[in-house]
C-alpha cells in the first residue's frame, strides 16, 4: 500500500474508534473494540424500522454481538487494511461525505435570489465583446470593455455608438445594444444577475457569461408579465421591395379573413407562414418578457387567453398571433425545482461547494509552506526552468509544500499531478507548480473534512460505520462460508453423506446425460468414439465438444416426469419429442431412474444452503470463544427504560 492511502486509512480508523464522549457512554467492548451507545441505538432503530414484528432489546443484543464478533475477525484478518478494501470504502465515503460539504444555505439564498427576479421585468441594453483564446487574451478584452465603460459615465462616449461601432450582437447595428425588456429564468446567470443588481439609470461592471464579456445599462422596470404561449403566422418583408410588401399585407389580410371564417390556424400555419415554427403548425412554446420584439410582445401579452390578434406589421413582417394560454408567477416550491434544475448547469453550481471549502481551508489551516515553496522556486530558478533536471531531482521528493489539517502535500504529489510534461521557462513553471498545489490543497481540504465528519456528526458517523462494518462482514462471510461452501466440494458431499436421510423426492428422477446432434450420421461417428474410450460423466461434455466441435450437443439433466419432453420418452415412455431447429437427433447416455438422490450434486441448492448454516453456527461458536465480550449492564439497562 502506498505512505499516502496507509497515512489517510490510519487517521480515520483513530477517528472512527475514537473515545465515545460523555453523552455516548460506552455500551459493550468487543475484542477490546469499544461501542458507542448511539451506535448500537442507531442500528437497533433502523433494524426495527425495517420489520413487520420488531425485535426486543435482548434479542437484538444477540444478533448484535454476532454481527460485531465477525467484523473484529475480519479486521484480525486484516481485510480492512487491504488496498482494495481501502478504495471501494473511501468511495462509498465520498459519496455519502458529498452533502456535508456544501454550505446549503448559499444554495437556498441563491434560489430565494432568482425566484425574487421573476417578479419583475428589466428594460436593458448591452454591449458584448467577444471571449479570449486564453485568460490573458480574457483579461486584455475585459480592460478594453472596461474603458468603454468608464468613457460612457464620463460622457466622452454614448452607449449607442460603442454598442453600434464595437457590440458583437448581431442585432446592435440595429437596435443600438437596446434588448428591451428581459425576464428571469430566459439568460446566463451572470447576465441576469447584473441586469437585476443594476440600479435604474446606471451601467453594470464588466461581466463574463459563456457567449463574451458584457457591460449592461439598465433603462426601467416593471412588474413581470408573466408568459405566454402562442401560434403566429408571419408573411415576411424584410428585405423586400415595397410591391412586395404589398403583396406580403394583402396575403397576411386573406388569411386573417379566412381564420375569422373559421379556417383551421395550425394548418394555414403549417402551409402558409414564413417562420420556421410553420412545421409545428406556428407554435412558439412559452416566452416571457423580451424574448420576443417589442410589437411582437405588446400584442401577444394584450391578447386574452383562446383570442387572434389582426394582421400587424413589425420588421420582420406581417403577423397574426393566436394566444393559446398564458401563466403568471409560479408558487415558490414549483419554480424552486426548475430555478435548482437551472443551477445545476451553470455557475451557481459550485458557489455553494466554494463557501464551504472557503471556510473549511480556515478551519483546517490549510496553507502552502513559504519556506519550502520559495526552495522550490529558487530551484527552478537554479535549473533555468522547470525541465527534466528538476523533475528529476525532485520527483520522488518528501519535502513538504503544504498541509491540510493532519493532511500533507509532498513535492513528488504535485510534480505527479502538473498539467505539462515539455520544459517551461522559470516563471511559468512555478506558476504551473503553485497552482498546482493549491488545487492539491483543496482537495486534500475536503479529503480531510471528510475524515472529520464521523466526529463532528453522529448520523454521518453511524452511517459510516455502517457502510465499513457491512463491507467487513460480507468479505469475512464469504471467506468463511458462503465462497466456502461453494468451494469445499469434499466437505459438502461428506456433509451429505452424513445428512442424506434429510433430502428426498416426492416422486423418481432421470439423471443422466442427452447427446444432440444435427443428423444420424453424425450420431453414428459419436457412437464409434464411445465405444472405443471410457469417459468419465463429469467430462464426457468437454472431450465430446474437443473431439466434434459444434456438430455436438451435451445436456446434462435431472428430471421428474413431466418436467423434459426428450427426458419422458427416454425414461416415462412418452411419446417421441417434436424437435425443431439443429439438434434434431438425440440418445441418452449413462443415464437412470433414481427414487432418492445419490450425491449432494443431486440436491445442491438443499445442501449447500445447509451446509452454510452448519458452517456458520461453527464459526459463530469459535467467534465467541476466540474474542472477549464485555456488556455494560448499566448502560443496557438505560435503554431498556427509555
Amino acid at each position: 500500500m502506498n505512505k499516502r492511502l496507509m497515512s489517510v486509512a490510519i487517521i480515520l480508523a483513530t477517528m472512527l474508534s475514537a473515545t465515545a464522549k460523555n453523552d455516548d457512554p460506552v455500551l459493550m467492548t468487543i475484542n477490546g473494540k469499544k461501542v458507542p451507545l448511539s451506535e448500537f441505538e442507531y442500528l437497533y432503530n433502523k433494524n426495527n424500522s425495517q420489520q413487520v414484528q420488531q425485535q426486543s432489546i435482548d434479542e437484538y443484543v444477540d444478533m448484535f454481538i454476532t454481527y460485531k464478533l465477525k467484523v473484529a475477525d475480519a479486521e484480525a484478518a486484516g481485510i480492512d487494511k487491504t488496498p482494495a478494501f481501502i478504495k471501494e470504502f473511501n468511495g462509498y465515503r465520498k459519496d455519502l461525505a458529498t452533502p456535508y460539504l456544501r454550505d446549503n444555505t448559499v444554495e437556498d439564498s441563491l434560489i430565494a435570489k432568482a425566484y425574487s427576479h421573476m417578479s419583475e421585468d428589466v428594460d436593458v441594453s448591452h454591449i458584448m465583446l467577444p471571449l479570449g483564446y486564453n485568460s490573458h487574451e480574457d483579461d486584455s478584452i475585459a480592460n478594453k470593455l472596461n474603458e468603454m465603460r468608464n468613457q460612457i459615465l464620463n460622457g466622452s462616449a454614448k452607449f449607442e455608438d460603442i454598442a453600434v461601432q464595437y457590440s458583437i450582437d448581431g442585432m446592435a447595428k440595429q437596435n443600438k445594444g437596446h434588448m428591451g425588456y428581459i425576464s428571469a429564468g430566459k439568460y446566463p446567470y451572470t447576465f441576469e444577475d447584473a441586469a437585476y443588481d443594476t440600479k435604474v439609470g446606471e451601467i453594470s461592471p464588466v461581466i463574463k457569461t459563456p457567449f463574451g464579456h458584457h457591460i449592461v445599462k439598465v433603462h426601467g422596470r416593471r412588474p413581470a408579465k408573466g408568459e405566454v404561449h402562442a401560434r403566429h403566422i408571419l408573411k415576411l418583408t424584410q428585405g423586400k421591395s415595397p410591391e412586395q410588401e404589398a403583396i406580403a399585407k394583402a396575403q397576411s389580410d386573406s388569411i386573417y379573413n379566412l381564420l375569422k371564417a373559421g379556417a383551421d390556424f395550425v394548418q394555414l400555419a403549417r402551409t402558409e407562414s414564413d417562420c420556421g415554427s410553420a412545421r409545428q403548425g406556428g407554435d412558439l412554446g412559452w416566452f416571457g418578457g423580451g424574448q420576443m420584439i417589442p410589437e411582437f410582445e405588446e400584442v401577444a401579452f394584450n391578447l386574452k387567453d383562446g383570442e387572434m390578434s389582426a394582421p400587424f406589421k413589425s420588421r420582420f413582417g406581417y403577423h397574426i398571433v393566436y394566444k393559446i394560454e398564458s401563466k403568471g408567477l409560479p408558487e415558490f416550491e414549483d419554480a424552486a425545482k426548475k430555478i435548482k434544475a437551472a443551477m445545476n448547469n451553470d455557475e451557481r453550481s459550485s458557489m455553494a461547494d466554494k463557501v464551504k471549502l472557503e471556510a473549511l481551508k480556515a478551519e483546517h489551516k490549510t496553507r502552502l509552506d513559504k519556506k519550502n515553496m520559495a526552495a522550490i522556486k529558487e530551484a527552478i530558478n537554479s535549473c533555468g526552468g522547470y525541465d527534466s533536471t528538476f523533475i528529476n531531482k525532485y520527483a520522488d521528493s518528501d519535502m513538504v509544500l503544504g498541509y491540510a489539517g493532519e493532511l500533507t502535500l509532498t513535492v513528488a504529489e504535485v510534480l505527479a499531478n502538473m498539467p505539462v510534461t515539455a520544459s517551461v521557462n522559470a516563471e511559468n513553471g512555478y506558476t504551473l507548480l503553485n497552482n498546482t498545489a493549491e488545487n492539491l490543497l483543496d482537495a486534500k481540504t475536503l479529503e480531510y473534512e471528510t475524515i472529520c465528519l464521523a466526529d463532528k456528526h453522529p448520523d454521518f458517523r453511524n452511517l459510516i460505520n455502517e457502510y465499513r462494518d457491512g463491507m467487513l462482514l460480507f468479505e469475512i462471510s464469504n471467506q468463511n462460508v458462503w465462497d466456502k461452501a461453494s468451494k469445499d466440494k469434499e466437505g459438502l458431499e461428506k456433509f451429505f453423506q452424513a445428512n442424506k436421510y434429510k433430502y428426498t423426492w416426492d416422486g423418481p428422477k432421470y439423471k443422466g446425460y442427452i447427446i444432440f446432434t444435427a443428423n444420424d450420421s453424425v450420431m453414428a461417428e459419436v457412437d464409434k468414439f464411445l465405444a472405443t474410450k471410457n469417459i468419465p460423466n463429469d467430462s464426457i461434455a468437454k472431450v465430446l465438444r474437443t473431439q466434434f466441435k459444434r456438430d455436438v450437443k451435451v445436456d446434462k439433466v435431472l428430471a421428474y416426469k413431466g418436467e423434459n419432453e426428450i427426458v419422458d420418452h427416454i425414461a416415462f415412455n412418452g411419446p417421441a419429442p417434436s424437435l425443431k431447429g439443429k439438434w434434431l437427433v438425440f440418445k441418452a447416455y449413462n443415464g437412470k431412474k433414481i427414487s432418492w438422490p445419490e450425491e449432494a450434486a443431486d440436491v445442491r441448492g438443499p445442501v449447500t444452503s445447509d451446509y452454510q448454516s452448519m458452517l456458520e453456527k461453527n464459526w459463530v461458536k469459535s467467534l465467541k470463544e476466540k474474542y472477549p465480550v464485555k456488556v455494560n449492564k448499566k448502560v443496557l439497562q438505560k435503554v431498556k427504560d427509555k
